[in-house]
């Protein structure tokens, strides 16, 4: 029977019995792992929306990279990692290189395939080590932190709980709003249901809030139908990556910081999951995939993946190899079937997922050397410009521009690692180039 159904095959292929584990225990391992990252199916296809993909075709974009990205790791690393969109990551994408760099969705998409070539590059060679070591841990701090309340800004923003204000540039919005009190119902929910360790928590969450938002009269159910996934739109999307401003400055500036943003998160989460998961020598498979994964979003019509740190859920549930990524990336498959519903989600079902985030990611700034102002200061410098300039481009730059200036002004320059002057230097000349135009 083990025979007829692959059982044994599987064993062999991913040496199940090696790491300690059964194929029930990978299969539930998976299916707990989808349960925590399914909601960034919804999540992730709003925010690609807002940079200008057609909201059904950003959909069938998330979930194929899900798809594509998850058995590709599954495969080549035999690691239970599970790749996806990268919250954050995808904010940098519509709303800095999109909306306030003004590049389009296409160029956009070019970027990320560029990045996963550079990243590519870095994942195949000892540069990964090199660069993750080069950058002081206050500045990756500080991006987490900044980007963290920029996520938080966005989700209170896209149903009016934040509202532009002419005196005081913003303010608390409208309580009559039916948008916005079921959005503070909602982030209440989100952060119970968090905090209480429900399983499958942001997803529960999602489903109650779009519950709630149908009550307040947001969501219209006329149009809801069972239907399959159509891909007619989408096949202007797939591989549709412009590199028409290959050649400007622009491009190759948000390409590099991308690039940063992407290679720094994935270094920092495929390393601790691999050692969460008994395995470190799975590391370096590990991190070549994700790289590929990268380049795989640009085609699909995506943000770049990250190793979520959902997947933590499958490895503390017993998920030792690959098979725990094969079986997420085909539930992702299967949610194909479920887009009419994921496109009446509301924004107030959303945007709840989006503060919890942010609150998350506001938890490093406990690894930033506070007693140290030369180390905690660049670092601040990241997490209040990137809101304020809503760009995650400008606080990365600003902040690692100040770290080596403060460094060497207080005869500490010493300190700075070789690689980070050339990337401060770097910035610096964008800065000057774009003051001179």
């Amino acid at each position: 029977m083990n025979e007829l159904w692959g059982f044994t095959s599987m064993n062999k292929f991913f040496k199940l019995e090696q790491h300690g584990t059964t194929v029930w225990k990978e299969v539930m391992a998976g299916l707990i792992s989808f349960i925590t990252i399914v909601y960034i199916a919804a999540v992730n296809s709003a925010i690609m929306a807002d940079a200008g993909l057609p909201y059904e075709s950003a959909i069938i974009g998330t979930i194929l990279t899900c798809v594509a990205s998850c058995f590709l790791v599954g495969l080549w690393s035999n690691a239970p990692l599970i790749l996806a969109p990268g919250m954050g990551i995808n904010v940098m994408l519509a709303y800095t290189l999109v909306q306030k760099t003004g590049l389009s969705w296409q160029e956009a998409l070019a970027v990320v395939a560029v990045t996963g070539i550079l990243f590519m590059i870095i994942a195949f060679t000892p540069l990964a080590a090199s660069i993750s070591n080069a950058i002081p841990h206050s500045l990756k701090e500080g991006l987490t932190v900044g980007i963290g309340i920029l996520l938080t800004m966005i989700g209170l923003q896209k149903t009016g709980v934040i509202a532009a204000n002419k005196d005081t540039l913003v303010s608390l919005g409208s309580l009559s709003d039916p948008a916005v009190l079921a959005t503070m119902i909602g982030i209440i929910i989100t952060v119970t249901l968090f905090i209480r360790n429900i399983p499958g928590n942001i997803l529960i969450s999602i489903i109650i809030n779009t519950i709630i938002a149908f009550a307040f009269g947001l969501v219209d159910v006329s149009d809801v139908h069972w239907s399959v996934p159509s891909f007619g739109e989408y096949k202007h999307v797939f591989g549709s990556f412009s590199f028409s401003s290959i050649g400007s400055i622009t491009f190759w500036f948000a390409a590099f910081s991308l690039a940063m943003v992407v290679i720094f998160e994935n270094i920092g989460l495929v390393y601790s999951q691999t050692r969460l998961a008994e395995h470190p020598e799975k590391y370096k498979k590990g991190i070549q995939a994700t790289s590929i994964s990268v380049l795989l979003s640009g085609i699909f019509g995506s943000s770049p993946t990250v190793a979520t740190v959902e997947a933590t859920a499958g490895i503390a549930a017993g998920g030792r190899t690959g098979l725990t990524s094969i079986v997420t990336g085909f539930l992702f498959l299967l949610s194909l079937l479920i887009i009419p519903l994921i496109k009446v989600i509301p924004d107030s079902a959303i945007s709840p997922v989006l503060v919890l985030i942010g609150a998350l990611m506001l938890q490093s700034i406990r690894g930033i050397n506070l007693d140290d102002l030369t180390e905690s200061f660049p670092a601040f410098v990241i997490i209040v410009f990137i809101p304020l300039t809503y760009s995650i481009v400008d606080g990365l730059a600003l902040g690692f521009i100040t770290y080596p200036l403060i460094k060497l002004l207080t005869g500490r320059g010493k300190e700075v690692s070789a690689p980070l002057y050339i990337i401060a230097a770097l910035f610096l000349v964008n800065y000057i180039v774009q003051a001179m135009h």
